[in-house]
């Protein structure tokens, strides 16, 4: 049997633990997390930078008809608005005043011109004195071809005399009448007048060449001065402006009675028939610009069929002014100078293809990146760009439908690889 020993038992109790032994694990579990944290978030913070979302614009990449056309607000011009110069200096007395309806070769205003005038009278007076003299050596040519056939008449008249004479000489010589040496005194005689005859056929063709090419030269002086004195005439008819065609008189730039110099202008006519729209498109579509592109002109809810008739080759504040003519003269009816007007023009349409609103980012290194958006951060990414138009562009290659990229603000990320969107 076993004794009963309980009374004998003691409770022992456990040591204490020091107090910062309970927090050593947690303590070590804590940093451990924090580490970690800190690691995680320093690899994501050394590639990336925060940037608020109200600083940027995002669109979505779609599927769709890329419409490439140009709308534009533009003012009505005339096709044909000539402005009158003054063709010499003088005193204008002007018929019209502007807004005045004119008709083809009415007098619009008149250059009062001294100088020009005299300058007229002086050559017309040297003419006529050229016209004279081209008179006079006409007369003395014919004079001269007068005198020498009369010379060469009166040489053959000799020659055939001097022949018939050797002849009755040789008759008499035969039948012993005369000497020999009256005979040969004959034969003489007949030479003499031979040379003679000759002598005057050349005098006569002389005489004639050297009055005929005296008379054409003071011929071609007085022609000559005959064009010199036409030119003057025109310039003293075209002193008096005239209108080039049925129209409106439009801005007179000078005032009654003004004295002004050559080439000054002195007013302009506006025709009426033919009206034409003047626009600006952004420099970037000038190149798809050609006289020919087809265009839609809108006036009062109607559109009109235009086509581009002018493209300029200078660019201004960044566009290009460009006009259209409306086809076969079909334009709105009550056009006036300056009434503003909306145009389109359709280069072309691309079917089926990825697109995204234009923006900023097509500039930036010639469409080549683009940002992609995924959740609150944004990653760079290679891509291609293709045609665009004012509100749209092309994706080639580098993005697939339901994308979303920043098309405005990329510019503030710099070479960033990634940021962070809030």
């Amino acid at each position: 049997m076993i004794p009963d020993t309980s009374a004998q038992d003691r409770k022992i109790s456990a040591p204490d633990r020091p107090r910062w032994r309970r927090w050593l694990w947690p303590a070590v579990a804590a940093l451990a997390a924090l580490a970690l944290l800190a690691w995680v978030v320093t690899g994501w913070m050394g590639g990336s930078r925060s940037y608020d979302a109200s600083r940027v614009r995002i669109a979505e990449v779609k599927r769709g008809d890329l419409v490439r056309d140009i709308s534009a607000d533009g003012k009505v011009i005339t096709a044909n608005s000539p402005t009158l110069y003054a063709i010499a200096g003088g005193t204008v007395t002007l018929k019209v005043v502007a807004g005045d309806a004119v008709e083809k070769g009415q007098a619009l205003a008149v250059i009062d011109s001294p100088e020009l005038r005299s300058k007229l009278v002086q050559e017309e007076s040297t003419l006529a004195s050229l016209e004279a003299g081209a008179s006079r050596a006409r007369l003395d040519a014919q004079i001269a071809r007068l005198t020498a056939r009369k010379a060469l008449d009166q040489a053959q008249i000799d020659h055939t005399a001097a022949q018939r004479d050797l002849e009755r000489y040789e008759r008499a010589y035969a039948g012993g009448a005369v000497s020999s040496n009256e005979l040969a005194r004959a034969r003489d005689g007949l030479q003499k007048a031979q040379i003679g005859l000759q002598a005057a056929r050349s005098d006569a063709g002389l005489q004639d060449q050297g009055a005929a090419l005296d008379a054409r030269n003071k011929r071609l002086l007085a022609d000559r001065q005959q064009a010199v004195v036409a030119e003057l005439q025109r310039q003293v008819e075209a002193l008096t402006l005239r209108a080039p065609f049925d129209g409106q008189v439009g801005q007179v730039q000078i005032a009654q009675g003004t004295n002004v110099a050559i080439n000054a202008p002195i007013l302009s006519v506006i025709d009426l028939s033919e009206f034409e729209v003047e626009i600006r498109v952004p420099e970037s579509f000038a190149r798809d610009l050609s006289i020919g592109v087809p265009a839609q002109v809108t006036s009062q809810g109607t559109q009109f069929p235009a086509r581009v008739s002018a493209v300029s080759p200078e660019v201004v504040n960044g566009e290009v002014t460009a006009r259209l003519r409306f086809d076969d003269g079909r334009q709105p009816p009550g056009l006036r100078q300056n009434q503003r007007l909306s145009a389109r023009i359709v280069l072309d349409t691309r079917k089926n293809v990825l697109m995204v609103e234009r923006g900023p980012f097509v500039e930036q290194d010639g469409g080549r990146w683009a940002w992609v958006v995924d959740g609150r951060s944004a990653s760079r990414r290679p891509i291609q760009a293709g045609v665009s138009s004012l509100g749209f562009v092309e994706i080639v290659s580098g993005l697939k439908e339901g994308e979303r990229i920043v098309v405005s603000g990329s510019d503030q990320f710099g070479d960033a690889e990634r940021v962070a969107i809030n």
